[in-house]
């Protein structure tokens, strides 16, 4: 989410200074059961993650590899886009590729690559601290009451706005609305997030609905959109972008079009993801690096809900080298990398303590903020069959952001799809 870009891990680790055992065998591949050889097998590893945006992973893999000569980190780095780094992970665990070792999982994706049997359950000799860690977190990279993932950034929706053209930021959609005729007197577009159609107009469309008081799901997984507050949310989108407040161009935006507009000078209003503070106060072109704010998304009557981003890091099944691929995992999720992760790249930590850390408040002081996103944030529909599903949303709103079908319709036909799909 951020990738989209858009986030259960260890705690308390501030040096880490890992007390690695002599090597073992690298062992075979197996599929991760207690007596499995690769279970203690140490070497290089490869770690896989999307396009490293706020360039954190490759100074980490530095570190890591000055203090494990032995057991070096080989950074694969795949795209921006969400839908293609799935397709990937899935083309290479469909094909046992024992050179994934550990593999970056977005949140969303935690059910489908367990239900796979493609990841290495956390337990046992794999097993990790989560005493620490946000419950969000946790329970994102956790599926069937077994944790497969270590949850390593964690993400809320963010509102960047124009404090120099907007003081005060708004709390309502409507109020947001309303203050779309401060961008067209000024030249400029007024809000955008992430309407391309990929996982990001998911996310988007999600929190349309869920902010307006509609669900997508229920707690027994049965779709729930066929009501007036889903309704109310997604033709939210369709009014803004039918009456140009939602600029035209919009439409294509994934999150890093939208940052590039925004730091431009071009948008009043940006619905994006933690990561973009740091570059946007850095940025050398950026022309808004002193007159940006961050608030809460807005809602119905108040703020809104996020959907919830994040990725954690999971251990492939078919790793030789599992012993070091959990010890990279400890080093993901230790304090000192956590921070790193929130002051180089502005990513949401995953340890609780860090948010009131007082040196890392006062560095970010939309941290405490972000926590209350993070811990109100209604996760996207958690499914084994989460692509079709996601693919059901997207397309749909996308037929009716654009015109091509009326919000009803395109809210019924979302309902069909998300049944057939859990239905397979």
């Amino acid at each position: 989410m951020k990738n989209p870009r858009k986030i259960a891990p260890i705690a308390l680790l501030a040096t880490i200074a890992l007390a690695l055992a002599g090597c073992s065998g690298s062992g075979t591949s197996g599929s991760g059961s207690t007596k499995d050889a690769t279970l203690t097998g140490r070497g290089p590893i490869t770690y896989v993650q999307g396009k490293d945006n706020s360039n954190v992973v490759k100074p980490l893999v530095e570190a890591w590899n000055k203090a494990h000569p032995k057991e070096m980190v080989t950074f694969k780095e795949q795209t921006t886009d969400a839908n293609q780094q799935h397709d990937d992970d899935v083309q290479n665990f469909q094909a046992k590729n024992a050179n994934y070792d550990v593999i970056s999982v977005d949140v969303v994706w935690t059910a489908e690559f367990a239900a796979q049997g493609w990841l290495q359950p956390l337990k046992g000799d794999t097993a990790i601290d989560t005493s620490g860690m946000l419950p969000a977190t946790v329970t994102a990279a956790t599926y069937n009451g077994t944790l497969y993932a270590a949850p390593v950034s964690s993400d809320g929706g963010i509102l960047y706005y124009r404090k120099d053209l907007v003081p005060t930021p708004p709390k309502t959609w409507d109020e947001m609305m309303g203050m779309c005729k401060i961008a067209k007197a000024k030249g400029i577009a007024c809000y955008a997030g992430q309407f391309a159609n990929y996982e990001g107009l998911t996310v988007n469309a999600a929190e349309a609905i869920n902010s307006a008081g509609g669900t997508i799901i229920d707690k027994a997984g049965k779709p729930t959109l066929n009501t007036p507050e889903a309704a109310a949310g997604l033709q939210n989108l369709v009014t803004a972008y039918k009456d140009g407040n939602i600029p035209k161009e919009a439409i294509t935006y994934k999150e890093e079009d939208g940052r590039q507009a925004f730091e431009d000078g071009k948008l009043l209003f940006l619905r994006n993801w933690p990561y973009v503070y740091n570059l946007a106060k850095t940025d050398g072109t950026s022309t808004v690096k002193t007159t940006f704010g961050m608030a809460a998304l807005p809602g119905k009557a108040g703020p809104g809900a996020s959907s919830l981003g994040g990725h954690s890091a999971g251990i492939s099944v078919y790793s030789k080298h599992k012993a070091t691929a959990a010890d990279f995992l400890t080093f993901l999720t230790s304090e000192q990398q956590q921070k790193n992760f929130a002051t180089i790249g502005s990513l949401a930590p995953v340890l609780s303590s860090l948010y009131t850390d007082a040196a890392l408040v006062k560095q970010l002081p939309y941290l405490p903020v972000l926590k209350t996103s993070i811990e109100n944030a209604v996760p996207r529909p958690v499914t084994p069959f989460y692509p079709a599903v996601s693919k059901a949303i997207a397309d749909n709103s996308y037929a009716a952001i654009k015109g091509e079908k009326p919000v009803k319709t395109a809210l019924s036909d979302m309902q069909k799809s998300i049944e057939t799909a859990g239905a397979k």
